[in-house]
């Protein structure tokens, strides 16, 4: 199978996201009528793998699924699940953050795979959104990762290009470090040491924010795994995430396709 032709794969979460519409933010301790409420597919993992196809991608989803709407504890991926996935499928698989250890240990099969197969090398990202320690044993595995601004602040810096400054010794060699802070952009950091930015691309109405940063993860990884550069990839994925900030849900990202730089 070409490289070009191999898929993208998102490893995470898939929940159930129960979306009630009101007029304003509601006060503390005040009653406030839902104008309208929805049920929608949710988690990182899911998200970014819905958007990445609604761009055009080919791609797949690895995650605990329920039989019915709603479900309760579902158990994480484990590495002996991961141990049945024929990555010769792959391109890129993505890793939302969560159960680290053993996210650690699918992702040494990856980079095994990586010295076995050197022409059909797979690219590794990974996405630090939660200040939870265990998962900043993530950082040196990933080709491309994703902090938030959470993250950012948690370690003490205040703006997009210090996070990427001080945290990116924590990253193995040659990788790429990029963090998205909302109304303010995005910046990204790689070996080269120089810093690219990206502004933000606010809808003229600020409707649902929701997944807005899984948009913009799975925009970026689109342009990367296509052959854009880093500065098209930021850009492109400001650009989505803007504009999906400006209605509801995700279908309408298929409008967007003609913005993507580079296609399969």
């Amino acid at each position: 199978m070409e490289q070009q032709q191999k898929k993208i794969l998102c490893v995470g979460l898939v929940c159930l996201d129960i979306i009630s519409v009101v007029d304003k933010y509601p006060e503390e301790d005040t009653d406030t009528r839902c104008l309208s409420q929805r049920w929608q597919r949710g988690g990182n993992a899911s998200n970014s793998c819905t958007v990445l196809s609604l761009l055009g991608a080919s791609c797949a989803f690895m995650g605990s699924l329920s039989a019915g709407p709603v479900a309760e504890n579902l158990p994480d991926v484990t590495a002996e699940d991961f141990s049945k996935v024929d990555l010769h499928q792959f391109k890129w698989i993505h890793w939302e953050g969560r159960n680290a250890e053993e996210q650690v240990k699918m992702i040494q099969r990856v980079e095994e795979h990586n010295r076995s197969f050197p022409q059909q090398k797979i690219t590794i990202s990974v996405e630090i959104e939660k200040t939870r320690e265990p998962l900043y044993q993530l950082f040196p595995h990933g080709d491309v990762v994703f902090i938030s601004k959470d993250v950012a602040r948690h370690f003490g810096f205040g703006s997009a290009e210090d996070a990427l400054r001080g945290l990116y010794s924590r990253v193995k060699t040659g990788a790429v470090l990029i963090c998205a802070w909302a109304e303010k952009g995005a910046d990204a950091l790689g070996p080269d040491g120089s810093i690219i930015h990206s502004d933000a691309f606010p809808p003229e109405t600020l409707v649902d924010t929701l997944g807005a940063g899984d948009t913009f993860n799975a925009a970026v990884i689109h342009t990367l795994s296509s052959g854009g550069s880093l500065q098209e990839a930021l850009t492109f994925g400001c650009n989505v995430a803007g504009r999906k900030c400006g209605f509801h849900g995700y279908e309408d990202i298929t409008k967007f396709r003609e913005l993507t730089i580079h296609k399969n």
